[in-house]
């Protein structure tokens, strides 16, 4: 990286250009909540993944989610096989 290219002094590390592609990575840090680290230690328990794991899938879902409300559509769940259809709405 040259001089021109390198960030400013007030310019966050979350808008330097990172590399892109098949296999790479980006290496961050992130400080949860309580709630938030009781519902990533739950997301372990639930599938088995590894912290990586959970947190590069949630995001991956939240992406979807994001998109699709984006562009007007709308996100329903049905927590059981007889239960009603519900809107869900982020806030």
């Amino acid at each position: 990286m040259n001089k021109s290219e390198a960030p400013s002094a007030d310019q966050s590390r979350d808008q330097v250009p990172q590399a892109e592609g098949p296999g790479a990575r980006e290496r961050v840090t992130v400080n949860l909540t309580a709630k938030g680290a009781a519902a990533l230690t739950e997301l372990m328990r639930l599938t088995g993944d590894t912290k990586t794991d959970v947190i590069n899938r949630a995001l991956g879902v939240y992406a979807y989610l994001e998109n699709v409300i984006q562009q007007d559509g709308k996100v329903y769940v049905r927590e059981q096989d007889q239960s009603d259809l519900e809107r869900v709405r982020f806030l």
